[in-house]
């Protein structure tokens, strides 16, 4: 078994580089988007994923580009998935190779 680095989560991310180095709370951010508390704190928390909407409201809020928010998410998706399916993965043969090997 790899031991692996742990990936930052987008709740992680959202809370520790967005929300507290601006002196608000989660609540704030929430109001501020119009959403429920429970949404935003589902996400920070780990509970829940960050979904597109979610990502608009919160890069229109802190003035970033639309997907930011989305993009961390489904790199952290594709990350844990590579890791769980690392030896899946391992005995794959891709397509172009397959070729050369039908030949030898």
């Amino acid at each position: 078994m790899k031991n692996y680095i742990e990936l930052e989560t987008v709740g992680n991310v959202l809370k520790e580089e967005f929300i507290e180095p601006n002196s608000l709370t989660i609540e704030q951010v929430a109001n501020a988007i119009s959403v429920p508390l429970w949404k935003l704190l589902a996400v920070v928390e780990g509970g829940e994923q960050m979904t597109a909407d979610l990502d608009l409201l919160l890069t229109k809020y802190f003035g970033m580009s639309e997907g930011f928010f989305v993009r961390w998410q489904e790199s952290y998706n594709a990350r844990i998935a590579k890791r769980q399916l690392r030896k899946k993965l391992a005995e794959i043969i891709p397509l172009n190779k397959l070729d050369k090997i039908a030949v030898l």
